[in-house]
């Protein structure tokens, strides 16, 4: 937060919103949003930089890891940050939960005096960490987050009961402990 003193006038706010998953992130930028204004708020969701894997089946895309800081194109993310900080539009890419791939489409997002970052994995990669301001991370009970997250891969995202608790099992817990836990230690909230 000592960065905001040395910030140039005028220059945008780098806001991160880390935590476990369906930890409240999303609930918490959209009190952001809501506080200050949409028109203010350039919302860049980390989940927008999962990596397109066309080359991989469905079922293939379907086993993979989506809990590690390596499914994520971080570089990408950070490149969009540094533009919005100069003061340029960036176009983030758009991705679909249910195909396990990007669409062909991107949401033009314009520059303004708060950018809001949120994902589970931000605060994981020293570059991304290091353009934040203000990091703030959602520390919420392990069994209240598996069931929003059930209820939400399965109500929004077409996944069955089994494929999620499944995923849960395998990636999302260890990964969780692994690194997304210890990230919050970055976190000035």
């Amino acid at each position: 937060m000592t960065d905001l003193i040395r910030r140039e006038p005028n220059s945008p706010i780098v806001f991160g919103v880390a935590g476990g998953t369906a930890s409240g992130k999303t609930t918490v930028a959209r009190t952001i949003l809501e506080a200050v204004g949409a028109s203010q708020v350039a919302y860049m969701p980390h989940d927008a930089y999962y990596r397109d894997q066309p080359k991989l089946s469905f079922e293939e895309r379907s086993q993979l890891n989506y809990d590690h800081p390596n499914s994520l194109e971080t570089r990408l993310m950070v490149k969009h940050i540094q533009q919005l900080l100069q003061g340029k539009a960036v176009q983030v890419p758009v991705y679909d939960f249910t195909t396990h791939r990007r669409t062909d489409q991107t949401v033009l997002v314009e520059p303004a005096p708060i950018i809001l970052v949120d994902g589970i994995l931000i605060f994981t990669k020293r570059r991304l960490r290091e353009l934040m301001d203000i990091k703030v991370y959602v520390d919420t009970d392990a069994d209240v987050r598996f069931i929003r997250r059930l209820q939400r891969d399965m109500e929004e995202r077409g996944r069955s009961l089994p494929s999620v608790v499944a995923q849960y099992l395998e990636t999302v817990r260890p990964m969780h402990l692994k690194f997304v836990e210890p990230s919050k230690r970055f976190a000035d909230v």
